[in-house]
């Protein structure tokens, strides 16, 4: 029996699709979104996080956005941003992300500032589900040399952290809960921090290569990284794509392609590269400072992948 445009009752939904006027397309739901926030924020603050998710809401209709809480409430998600053993946070999502049932066949994820990083050694460590495109925006993926200035509104908790830092970042005390020690990168003591580092060396692939995190990382479909040209905060800037400070210098920078890390292969960086699954964008703006214009055209069509 042949189905044309005029059929009507139990046959319009099979006629729409051959009329091409219900594309098969629209019966499926847009792929699920998991967001990191950043230090000093919560996955829930209106003003932020809470705002991001009902922008994206808006703009990719049906999509599921599930905006990660590290803990049982908002304040303590706030601190853990600052006082959790980075390793435990990333095990405790990867299990979050197994049970969530709406992501089984698939996420996209975006990482605000150490949320890019946290969600990059999801993708190395956890590949079920499958994060298909990972989105970090101002990331700092070759860590920190500098804490100028904190965000959020508690100042004694921040004062408390740059007092740890400068006691001795890679004290193991420290290492041990400290989020900011953990992505602490002394490009005048690699040796150091290579040894010290419990969680950025280790998924930098900086003293062994694990085959697992370098193939997993290289599933993804896209790896899109934005820079601040104007980032006041992380130190250097550089680092959100992948560059850093020559090995054994406080001012001289290289960029990713120019460190070992990309010659050697370490991560696949390389091999993605050739493969255009990497992404560089910017904004000329400060850290996470954005319009809905600027994260509209520019991150948007990734999340609609």
């Amino acid at each position: 029996m042949t189905i044309t445009c005029t059929k009507m009752a139990s046959y319009m939904l099979v006629s729409f699709v051959v009329c091409g006027l219900f594309a098969p397309s629209a019966l499926t739901s847009p792929t699920p979104l998991v967001i990191w926030h950043g230090m000093g924020d919560s996955c829930c603050n209106p003003l932020s996080m809470g705002s991001i998710k009902s922008m994206v809401e808006e703009q990719v209709k049906g999509i599921y956005v599930r905006s990660l809480e590290i803990g049982s409430n908002i304040i303590e998600d706030t601190e853990n941003g600052f006082l959790m053993n980075v390793n435990k946070q990333v095990t405790m999502v990867c299990d979050k992300l197994a049970k969530d049932t709406k992501l089984a066949n698939g996420y996209n994820a975006i990482g605000f500032s150490q949320g890019g990083q946290f969600l990059r050694a999801v993708a190395q460590r956890c590949p079920n589900p499958p994060m298909l495109n990972l989105i970090s925006v101002g990331g700092q993926h070759q860590g920190v040399y500098g804490f100028p200035h904190c965000p959020g509104d508690n100042s004694t908790l921040c004062d408390y952290v740059r007092k740890l830092l400068n006691l001795g970042a890679y004290n193991s005390y420290v290492q041990s809960f400290l989020v900011q020690a953990e992505y602490w990168h002394d490009p005048l003591n690699e040796e150091e921090y290579k040894k010290a580092s419990i969680f950025l060396a280790d998924i930098n692939q900086e003293n062994v290569v694990n085959q697992t995190y370098k193939t997993n990382l290289m599933k993804l479909k896209k790896f899109v990284m934005v820079m601040f040209t104007e980032d006041t905060m992380v130190e250097p800037r550089e680092s959100e794509w992948f560059g850093f400070y020559k090995p054994g210098s406080g001012t001289e920078l290289q960029d990713l392609r120019n460190t070992t890390l990309y010659t050697e292969d370490r991560l696949g960086l390389k091999e993605m590269d050739s493969q255009g699954k990497l992404v560089f964008l910017t904004s000329d703006t400060d850290h996470l400072q954005f319009s809905k214009e600027w994260f509209t055209k520019n991150l948007i069509p990734y999340i609609k992948e």
